[in-house]
């Protein structure tokens, strides 16, 4: 492995000091990291270890409801987390899906999101709940939509002197639900040859009042199917609505074929998980039209 300069700041703002040092990477679980600079397919003359600060490992309830992820939170603790379990079991479920247990216990939200990863398994619950990112840099504090970080494979919109401090979750409305799944060759330690995410909410009367679909794992980016979304809006949710919506998310998804899996084989499962996790959803939310 290369040599490096390692870093370990007790607030953010030192961090931000220490990311400029040049080629300076953030080191919060070092997962994906150490394995990426002993492979050579990242370069870094300083680490700066998250790990030390206290702000960016805490879990907190916000005033009104909602919950702030540190950046360096664990996915242990996330999953294990009550308030997260009870109110974004989404959340909870897919930090379950990342990696081993050992994994989990070092892993970061932050790091799953940073690494931008096409089929990172956190991302899609936290799109669907509209989780925004704050990010603190020389320059001051940003707040932005969590979706909106991505620029492609392991490219996000993060400034060299900028970093990742908390997730926001707000509070889920009355009436929604949430839920990912994915597919992969094995059932665990394995990365997802496709994923959906699925967020629904139903009004008064039982018709699907909001909709988000968000894809894994088969374009550059994690990407919203916005068709699948629209022709969800107003209807009564039956087993036909949710594998019509299925079949347009697929239309609209982005996959590439590689010794994985073909472009097809992906969009057949964008397809099969978007109607399973929008059937599951239904099943959480009592709309018994469309429980299969």
């Amino acid at each position: 492995m290369q040599d490096f300069e390692y870093h370990r700041p007790k607030s953010a703002a030192a961090a931000v000091e220490a990311l400029c040092s040049g080629e300076a990477r953030v080191l919060a679980g070092g997962t994906d990291l150490i394995p990426q600079l002993r492979e050579g397919r990242r370069l870094a003359r300083h680490l700066v270890d998250l790990k030390r600060i206290p702000e960016l490992t805490a879990i907190v309830a916000l005033p009104g409801g909602a919950i702030s992820i540190g950046a360096a939170a664990t996915l242990t603790s996330i999953a294990q987390h009550p308030s997260i379990a009870a109110h974004y079991p989404s959340i909870a479920q897919s930090a379950r899906l990342v990696g081993s247990l050992q994994v989990q216990n070092r892993a970061s939200l932050g790091g799953n999101i940073c690494n931008a990863a096409p089929s990172a398994d956190a991302v899609p619950p936290l799109i669907c709940h509209e989780a925004r990112a704050t990010i603190a840099g020389r320059s001051g504090q940003r707040e932005m939509a969590v979706g909106e970080l991505f620029r492609g494979p392991g490219r996000t919109l993060l400034e060299a002197d900028e970093l990742l401090t908390a997730i926001i979750l707000p509070p889920p409305p009355t009436r929604s639900a949430a839920r990912y799944l994915r597919f992969t060759p094995r059932r665990e330690m394995d990365i997802a040859i496709a994923g959906a995410g699925v967020w629904l909410s139903l009004d008064t009367r039982g018709s699907v009042a909001a909709a988000r679909i968000v894809l894994a794992s088969v374009g550059p980016t994690p990407m919203r199917a916005h068709a699948a979304e629209a022709a969800l809006l107003g209807e009564q949710p039956s087993k036909a609505l949710l594998i019509e919506a299925g079949r347009i998310a697929a239309g609209e998804s982005q996959p590439i074929s590689d010794t994985r899996g073909s472009a097809d084989y992906r969009r057949e499962l964008v397809s099969v998980l978007t109607k399973r996790a929008l059937s599951d959803c239904c099943v959480q939310l009592k709309a018994e039209g469309a429980i299969a």
